[in-house]
């Protein structure tokens, strides 16, 4: 019997049809692999470089005076208050903390802003300056009626292009920054903007325009409100570093604040990543000037439908931390203190790379541009060659395109950035 079975299991075998051997093929094979990321490139390149002297002016985050990551006092007060008080982690409302969105607005907008006042903007908290733009860029593709092609300045930001391309708009140029004086393009900027479409959609950088550090002056500003209107353009503000440009909240907020006072409907984008230093909190806001209250509660309700299937509401804890700073008179005016401190350090290590160019190595090459620009960002108005130059023989970690982070610049390694930077540029 027992012989019997195994000469049916070895037939049974034998009649079994012999399966081709196909080679396992992932269903992600066919996803190509894109290309990597300008800036968090320049930060891994200087991770692996052991050289005592590198310098890493890629990052775009402010640095203390020793190259170190900072979390400001008053930062720490109030997250410290926060958790004395013993609060829930509860959902958000999708439009976030009511409390944060009010002052954000003011710090924005100002306190005697009629329109503010007189509950006309709607506001929405967001995943930082990022989750802002990209929010607006959805709700504009939806419910803009007039256009979908949105203008960004040459250069911008390198998130632009996409937030706005994934956001359902037709990304298109105007001119803003003049390679050959390392300044403002300011007639090319009119020129071009004079040249759009009637009532398309503008992005403009209220103040620190990045990656260039250029911006239009106050009187230049209120040219362009001006142009803006006669296009009837409707203008989109990225506010990205607002107290950290100058130093002075209301003087960063000028160009918002007079577009708004001559009447323009404008979307605003807040981040309070760089001006309070809360970068991994992801805190921001969107805000939408609007004619009337009913206008007003229909544009929120739509804000509202954006939001939902995106994320359905923003983080918590960076928008109570930034709601108790400016809520609070103690802790708002440390604030302001601390702002004015940082952009003051930016403005002296501008300041002291300068002079050391010209007085130290005898630099004939013209700098004044280091301390015309403003902001965390400068250009430094060199080729691709020159900045390779700069990472291959001098350790000196920027973007192709010449762009540095002023915070990263520090008393300790300023010296062998200036000398670095005559050694590729005296020739």
């Amino acid at each position: 019997m027992s012989a019997l079975i195994t000469r049916i299991s070895r037939s049974t075998l034998a009649m079994k049809p012999v399966v081709n051997s196909v080679r396992y093929q992932s269903v992600w094979a066919g996803v190509p692999a894109g290309p990597p990321d300008p800036i968090l490139g320049v930060t891994e390149a200087f991770k692996h470089d052991k050289d005592p002297r590198k310098i890493n002016l890629g990052v775009g985050a402010y640095r203390d005076e020793h190259g170190k990551p900072y979390v400001l006092p008053s930062v720490r007060k109030a997250d410290h208050h926060i958790a004395k008080s013993n609060l829930n982690k509860e959902y958000l409302p999708i439009t976030g903390l009511p409390g944060f969105n009010k002052y954000a607005a003011r710090l924005a907008y100002g306190p005697d802003c009629k329109v503010l006042n007189s509950h006309r903007i709607a506001t929405t908290q967001t995943i930082s300056g990022t989750g802002a733009l990209r929010i607006a860029g959805e709700f504009l593709a939806r419910h803009y009626p007039h256009s979908k092609e949105i203008y960004l300045p040459t250069p911008s930001w390198g998130n632009h292009r996409p937030i706005f391309q994934n956001s359902g708009l037709q990304v298109k140029q105007y001119a803003y920054y003049d390679k050959e004086t390392v300044a403002l393009d300011f007639d090319g900027m009119v020129r071009d903007i004079k040249n759009m479409p009637n009532k398309s959609i503008i992005l403009l950088h209220a103040c620190a325009h990045n990656p260039t550090g250029v911006d239009p002056t106050q009187e230049q500003w209120k040219t362009l409100s001006n142009v803006v209107k006669e296009k009837e353009l409707f203008p989109l503000f990225d506010m990205a570093y607002q107290g950290f440009a100058s130093g002075d909240t209301d003087r960063d907020a000028f160009a918002v604040r007079h577009f708004v006072a001559e009447g323009h409907q404008i979307a605003l984008c807040q981040s309070f990543a760089k001006n309070m230093g809360l970068y991994g909190e992801r805190c921001g806001l969107l805000s939408f000037v609007t004619d009337s209250r009913d206008e007003h509660a229909r544009v929120d309700s739509q804000l509202k439908i954006t939001v939902r299937p995106m994320y359905s509401n923003p983080p918590i804890h960076g928008a109570r931390i930034a709601e108790t700073i400016l809520g609070n008179h103690t802790l708002y005016s440390e604030w302001l203190h601390e702002v004015k401190g940082m952009a003051d350090r930016i403005k002296s290590m501008r300041a002291t790379l300068k002079t050391l160019l010209y007085e130290e190595h005898g630099s004939k090459h013209n700098w004044d541009h280091i301390t015309n620009q403003i902001g965390m960002f400068a250009f430094l108005g060199i080729t691709p060659e020159q900045v390779n130059k700069l990472v291959n023989e001098h350790h000196v970690y920027l973007t192709q395109d010449g762009r540095i982070s002023v915070a990263g610049i520090t008393n300790e390694n300023v010296q062998h950035l200036a000398a670095s930077l005559h050694n590729v540029t005296s020739v």
